[in-house]
């Protein structure tokens, strides 16, 4: 009978161990990419549920979202369209991809080359760049942002907070 307890101690947490590893594959694991987007079209972004690849945060709304399409099907989520500008920079399909953002103004998801962004809104990351699909006197082009991020311009950098904001 000695012999025998410690055999059924060791399995019952070989069960118990067994059984928690087997709940947490069945759980949902957050998206990073989408397949089978061959028409490269703006896909609907599982909210609470999606990663963005550049910063690995939660997407938690559209607001100011962006996605990027590549012909092969693939599709990938970001929570600021600067996170987007600065993943896809050193990637080979950079040209081939098709940029989408969820505008401010009109809540539209539409191509991220003809937005037009403003310098300080508020985005996920910080940086200020709020797509838009109607140009005003304070927004600058797709180019103009690619650019800023790039180069490090944005409401992150103390420098420019200042001169932007006075802050």
């Amino acid at each position: 009978m000695k012999k025998i307890i410690p055999i059924i101690i060791i399995a019952l947490m070989l069960a118990i161990i067994s059984i928690i590893f087997i709940s947490m594959a069945k759980k949902d694991q957050p998206i990073t990419i989408m397949t089978g987007n061959i028409e490269m079209k703006p896909l609907p972004i599982k909210i609470n549920h999606t990663n963005d690849p550049q910063c690995a945060m939660l997407i938690k709304t559209t607001y100011n979202s962006a996605q990027l399409a590549i012909p092969d099907g693939r599709t990938w989520f970001f929570d600021d369209p600067g996170c987007m500008v600065l993943w896809i920079e050193e990637k080979s399909f950079r040209y081939e991809a098709k940029l989408w953002v969820h505008t401010i103004d009109t809540s539209r998801w539409i191509d991220a080359k003809t937005a037009y962004y403003g310098i300080t809104d508020r985005s996920e990351m910080g940086y200020g760049f709020g797509s838009r699909e109607q140009e005003t006197n304070t927004t600058i082009s797709f180019e103009e942002m690619r650019l800023r991020m790039l180069r490090g311009e944005n409401v992150t950098d103390p420098r420019i907070r200042k001169k932007l904001l006075g802050v």
